[in-house]
C-alpha cells in the first residue's frame, strides 16, 4: 500500500474517532431547561421579577422524567445557572459590565422559579438560564424575552385592607350621624372615670390639693394628648369644688399644654380667678428624678387625691405605693401593658387599655366623639368575627384533612394576603445580588 493511502486512512480513522468522542461528550451533557417565562412582579412597586421554568429532562425532581433512574450519572442536573444583562438603563449611566451576561443566582435541582429583587423600576433586563450537571458541565441556554419592571398602581392583594377600611369607615359615619340626630347611644360606665368627682370632692372636704401626673412622654405621645382629656374634666370639677390641683410635668410642652388646658376648664366653670398657673409647673426630663420632686411633694403635701393619667415605665409602682402610703385615693390610667399591674395592685380604680382612650368621649359626652367610639367598637366586633371565621376554617380543613375546596382557598388566601405569610416566605434565595458585588 502506497504512503499516501496509508495517510488518507489515517485521518479517516482520527476524524472519525473525534466525531465519536464529540457525539458520546455531547450525550452526556444535561438538558437544558424550557419554557422560560420572565415577568414584572404583580402588584409591586417595580422592583422585582418573577422567573418560571419548566424542569431539564434530566432533572430528577421532573416529575415527567419517568426514567430518572436510567439517566446518566454525569448527565443529571445540580444547579441551575441563571445570567442576566441589562439592556435599556432608562437614560442612566450603564456601566460596560452590566450590558453583559453575568451571573446572579443559582436555582438548586427541582426548583423552577426564582424573583430577582436586585432591578431597577424602569430598566429594561434580559434573562437567561442553563442546567448544570454534577461534573460542572452546562447545557445550551434557554432565553426569554426582555422584561422592564414598572410600579403598579394598586396592589390587589390589599383589597381586603380597603374593604375593612369602608366597613370601618361606615360604622363610624353611621353612629356619628345617629348621635347627631340626637337619639341616645349606650356607653357603658367607667368606674374609675365615675370616681373623679368623688376623689376631688374628698379633697375638697380635707382641704387638700388633687395631685395630677400625665405621664414622663412628651407631646407627641398620643397617652399624653389622652392624659390631657382627662385633665381637662379634673380641672373643671376641681374649679367647682373649689379644690387646687397640683401638675408636675416632665416635659416643658406638655407643661405649656396642661396650663392652656386648666385655665380653660377654670374659665368653662366660671372661675377664671382661681386658676394659678404657677401650680402646673416642669420638674425635669430625667426619669427617676421627676419621680423623686413628685413623691418628696406627695410625702410634704399629702394630696389627698392623686390620678395618674399617661404613659409611664418604671416610675409607676414608686408614684403609686407613695400616694398608698399617704392614705390618698387613686385613680390610674395607662396604655403600657407592663405597668398596669402595679397601678391595678396599688390603686383604687385603673383605666386600663382603650378604657384610657375612651375616657375622652365618656368625659365629654360630645355626640361627634362618642359616635366615632361606637362605630371603632362595632368595627373591633366585626375584626373578631373575621377571627372566629378563620379558626372555624382552619378547625373544618384540620379535621376533614382536605387539600382543595372553598375553605382551603380562603385559608390560604387569610394566610397569604392578610397575615402576609408568603411575604415573609419569600424572603430568602431571590435577594440575590450579582456574585462578586461587595457593594
Amino acid at each position: 500500500m502506497k504512503k499516501s493511502h496509508t495517510f488518507y486512512i489515517g485521518v479517516f480513522v482520527s476524524l472519525a474517532y473525534s466525531g465519536v468522542a464529540s457525539a458520546l461528550s455531547f450525550e452526556t451533557l444535561p438538558e437544558p431547561p424550557t419554557n422560560l417565562v420572565v415577568i414584572d412582579t404583580p402588584d409591586d412597586a417595580g422592583n422585582s421579577v418573577e422567573l418560571d421554568w419548566a424542569l431539564s429532562g434530566t432533572d430528577i425532581f421532573n416529575p415527567l422524567n419517568e426514567n430518572a433512574s436510567d439517566t446518566d450519572p454525569s448527565a443529571i442536573v445540580s444547579t441551575y445557572s441563571i445570567e442576566r444583562k441589562i439592556s435599556d438603563a432608562n437614560g442612566s449611566e450603564l456601566d460596560e459590565a452590566d450590558s453583559n451576561w453575568q451571573k446572579v443566582s443559582e436555582a438548586g435541582a427541582g426548583e423552577s422559579h426564582w424573583t430577582d429583587r436586585t432591578v431597577e423600576r424602569g430598566w429594561t433586563y434580559d434573562y437567561r438560564i442553563c442546567s448544570v450537571g454534577n461534573q460542572g458541565d452546562s447545557s445550551i441556554w434557554c432565553d426569554a424575552e426582555p422584561v422592564t419592571p414598572v410600579m403598579q398602581m394598586f396592589n390587589m392583594s390589599k383589597v381586603w385592607l380597603a374593604i375593612f377600611m369602608l366597613i370601618f369607615g361606615g360604622f363610624i359615619a353611621y353612629y356619628i350621624n345617629y348621635a347627631r340626630s340626637g337619639k341616645p347611644l349606650w356607653v357603658r360606665k367607667i368606674a374609675g372615670l365615675e370616681a373623679i368627682d368623688e376623689a376631688v370632692g374628698r379633697a375638697t372636704e380635707m382641704g387638700r390639693p388633687v395631685l395630677f401626673v400625665i405621664g414622663i412622654q412628651d407631646i407627641n405621645e398620643i397617652q399624653t394628648l389622652a392624659g390631657l382629656t382627662v385633665l381637662s374634666r379634673v380641672a373643671k370639677t376641681a374649679a367647682e369644688y373649689g379644690a387646687q390641683i397640683e401638675v408636675p410635668t416632665c416635659r416643658s410642652l406638655v407643661m405649656a399644654a396642661a396650663r392652656e388646658t386648666v385655665e380653660a376648664a377654670y374659665l368653662a366653670a366660671g372661675a377664671p380667678d382661681a386658676y394659678q398657673p404657677d401650680r402646673i409647673h416642669y420638674l425635669t426630663d430625667e426619669q427617676f428624678a421627676f419621680v423623686a420632686g413628685v413623691t418628696g411633694y406627695m410625702v410634704r403635701e399629702e394630696p389627698a387625691a392623686c390620678i395618674y393619667m399617661g404613659g409611664f415605665y418604671a416610675e409607676s409602682l414608686i408614684l403609686a405605693e407613695t400616694g398608698n402610703h399617704i392614705g390618698a385615693i387613686q385613680v390610674a390610667g395607662t396604655a403600657m401593658p407592663s405597668q398596669l399591674p402595679f397601678f391595678v395592685a396599688s390603686c383604687d380604680y385603673t383605666l386600663i387599655g382603650e378604657e384610657f382612650f375612651a375616657a375622652s368621649a365618656y368625659l365629654s359626652g360630645d355626640p361627634l366623639q362618642i359616635g366615632s367610639l361606637k362605630g371603632q367598637d362595632y368595627g373591633k366586633f366585626f375584626s373578631v368575627l373575621i377571627l372566629v371565621a378563620g379558626i372555624f376554617i382552619a378547625s373544618i380543613i384540620s379535621l376533614s384533612h382536605s387539600e382543595e375546596g372553598l375553605a382551603v382557598d380562603s385559608l390560604n388566601y387569610i394566610k397569604n394576603n392578610m397575615l402576609g405569610s408568603e411575604g415573609l416566605g419569600s424572603f430568602g434565595g431571590g435577594d440575590t445580588d450579582i456574585e462578586g458585588d461587595d457593594s
